[in-house]
């Protein structure tokens, strides 16, 4: 049934329409939109030319728009299952698929299980994820690494092979970053591990900052010294936790100069352990300067992986290093405040500082 213009209002104001004109990807599945002189209805990521507002009225199902007499794009399949709906669930089917690989992928081999091209397959795995296949198998085998570590009757090489790396240098260079220590001495809870620490008070409460011979690897806020110890503790539980020497204590105070005032620098090097996706996330953030904020779909986009909104919130939450690695300028798409590690209310009155003049 195709319509005549003006039969309906023009929506060039309305929400949905500028989704319609954006192509939103999240907007898909929430409605889809008619187009009075065609007589057919899409989606808002429809590849077709965009339609003029004037001729197009919006549904809240396909359903509605079929009851209005449109039938569904052949182009977009309205009714069916979207491109990015399939891409999600072939990635998804091939993560299941290098999950229970042994070893090294072949990425040739994974594609067509998948029935994509290899070029494809991987551009649309990491858009998808935010890692390349190749990391991700590599993030599968350390954390079965992991688990063969705390097995009492195995030798650390029977982990190591157990886990599906092929030989023991390819292990050590692929979790030098994500153990943050050797492999025997995560087995043992971090053991003959010195790590530096102090406990000191700032304005937003305790503040512990741990250092490891990489750097600072953690900083972080609590109502209660003694809490905040024995979290480092229940982390590394046999490391040689030693108290901060004169230099460390001056290291501390520039830590909480930077709380207080975060116009300062502060220089320090850090030990960032963490996977592959959760490092890309941690650095951006870096960039992120003081007294400006992005959202968590923003931030997704910055990494190149606009898909990957909940797994860069996981990733801020993570975060170990607080004010260093700057995740509490990471707020709501609307520019609310969303959840922190510290506390909601340090997460506002550390953003309060950085707009202050």
């Amino acid at each position: 049934m195709v319509r005549r213009k003006n039969n309906i209002p023009s929506f060039e104001n309305e929400p949905r329409w500028l989704d319609v004109k954006n192509k939103n990807p999240n907007s898909d599945g929430h409605f889809v939109y008619g187009i009075q002189t065609t007589g057919i209805y899409c989606r808002p990521t429809c590849p077709a030319r965009t339609p003029d507002p004037d001729y197009i009225e919006f549904f809240d199902s396909c359903e509605l728009a079929e009851r209005h007499h449109y039938r569904a794009c052949k182009r977009c399949k309205p009714n069916g299952e979207s491109n990015q709906e399939r891409d999600s669930r072939l990635i998804t089917k091939a993560c299941r698929i290098i999950e229970q690989m042994d070893g090294a992928i072949n990425l040739e081999e994974l594609s067509k299980r998948v029935a994509m091209s290899p070029s494809f397959f991987h551009r649309k795995f990491k858009k998808i994820t935010g890692v390349t296949p190749k990391q991700f198998s590599t993030a599968i085998r350390i954390k079965n690494m992991q688990h063969e570590l705390v097995k009492q009757n195995e030798s650390i090489t029977d982990a190591i092979y157990n886990s599906g790396f092929n030989s023991g240098s390819r292990f050590y260079a692929a979790t030098d970053r994500s153990l943050g220590m050797t492999p025997g001495a995560y087995r043992e809870g971090g053991k003959n591990t010195k790590i530096q620490f102090a406990i000191a008070e700032c304005s937003l409460g305790s503040i512990l900052v741990a250092r490891s011979p990489k750097g600072i690897c953690a900083i972080s806020f609590g109502n209660d010294p003694t809490e905040l110890l024995n979290n480092l503790q229940d982390k590394f539980p046999n490391a040689d936790l030693i108290g901060g020497d004169t230099e460390f204590e001056h290291i501390v105070a520039r830590v909480i100069e930077f709380v207080e005032n975060p116009n300062t620098a502060l220089d320090l090097p850090l030990d960032i352990q963490g996977t592959a996706f959760q490092q890309r996330v941690w650095k951006m953030l870096l960039t992120i300067p003081a007294g400006t904020t992005v959202s968590y779909t923003e931030l997704a986009e910055m990494i190149g992986s606009p898909r990957s909104v909940r797994a860069v919130a996981n990733a801020c939450g993570q975060n170990s290093i607080a004010v260093a690695i700057p995740c509490h300028r990471v707020v709501k798409l609307d520019g609310n405040l969303s959840g922190y590690r510290w506390g909601i209310e340090r997460k506002r009155q550390l953003l309060d500082r950085e707009t202050e003049k």
